[in-house]
């Protein structure tokens, strides 16, 4: 089998990833249409008891004359009832199995795309969206084996297939070698952990807008206390969600700080100056200024809550717009696109 052979393969297996995660979208959905079934089916329950707790309370309050034990009475059925966490559902079983499928087509589209380049694959922003999302679902993964989120299935799924639907319609470039500049060990390191690091925000960022909803909902937003919306009780409190999402985002932070380093020893190599404030440059300073500012507004300043995760949603659009806006319309030393 040729290069141009190799490389027509690894895009194949890119739509079949594709398909795979859609499948797996439609399923996470089906999930939670599932949740919202059964938590109306809770709060209905939940409703009858109290009718009927408060009936109770009201009779033997009139016998009793006891005002201690009609407040116990009344207490004991304002206990919110949730639905306990069903996790042999069919189409959880299918969005965990489709799901897995898509990450192994994709793990074998980027080692396929790298052998008919012959290099490192993520080199353009094709490779670059290859490589990225099939990190974020690896994270999601290792996250749904400990937690119960469907909602995060369905978010990270989705931006994966929105993102492989753009790289192979939009970004799409043939596989082939690198500009001089991007030929060196550098690559693998710095692009490397730079895509590790969008991955990881990606997931985070998904955990945060999670987060919103979930006490949007508890502070009795009007759209959000629509039946539609009632899976949201399932999930866990907004507290843990913050929790993922800023172990996510420390991770994350880390990995940036690593790209960022880097990039400066690389620019050091490559051009002989280690900053030049190339626009990629800056957006990289400004996005390391955001996630810095958040670890340390939510350790230091008790900013926790919806405004740190606010926060999380600005980081993360200063990492779409790094990979988008920077790489097309801005002309620079690090215009790598490949468009």
């Amino acid at each position: 089998m040729n290069v141009a052979e190799l490389g027509d393969l690894s895009t194949t297996l890119v739509w079949g990833a594709a398909t795979a995660y859609t499948v797996a979208l439609i399923a996470y959905t089906l999930d939670l249409a599932r949740l919202t079934e059964r938590a109306g089916s809770a709060a209905r329950a939940a409703r009858q008891a109290v009718a009927v707790g408060g009936a109770v309370t009201a009779a033997g309050g009139a016998v009793a004359g006891g005002r201690g034990s009609a407040r116990a009475g009344a207490t004991a059925t304002l206990a919110p009832v949730r639905p306990a966490a069903d996790r042999s559902s069919k189409a959880r079983g299918i969005a965990r199995s489709t799901t897995i499928l898509g990450l192994l087509l994709q793990v074998a589209a980027v080692v396929l795309r790298g052998i008919a380049a012959g290099r490192t694959p993520w080199a353009n922003m094709y490779e670059f969206a290859l490589v990225g999302t099939m990190v974020a679902v690896a994270v999601l993964l290792l996250v749904l084996r400990k937690r119960d989120l469907p909602f995060l299935g369905v978010a990270v799924t989705g931006l994966t297939v929105l993102a492989l639907a753009v790289a192979l319609l939009v970004f799409y470039v043939q596989a082939d070698g690198v500009q001089p500049a991007l030929d060196s060990y550098w690559l693998v390191i710095h692009v490397g952990v730079a895509i590790t690091a969008a991955g990881v925000f990606t997931v985070a960022f998904a955990a945060s807008v999670l987060q919103l909803l979930r006490s949007s909902r508890e502070r009795g937003s009007a759209a959000l206390s629509r039946p539609v919306w009632r899976w949201l009780d399932t999930v866990p409190g907004p507290g843990e969600l913050e929790a993922l999402s800023f172990r996510l985002n420390a991770v994350g932070f880390v990995l940036w700080t690593f790209t960022v380093i880097a990039g400066a020893i690389w620019a050091e190599h490559a051009w002989g100056r280690y900053w030049g404030w190339d626009p990629k440059e800056v957006w990289s300073f400004v996005i390391w200024v955001v996630y810095a500012a958040y670890l340390h507004a939510r350790t230091t300043r008790g900013w926790a809550g919806r405004r740190a995760a606010w926060f999380v949603l600005v980081g993360y659009s200063c990492v779409i717009a790094n990979f988008t806006l920077v790489n097309l319309f801005f002309a620079g030393k690090h215009t790598y696109s490949g468009l």
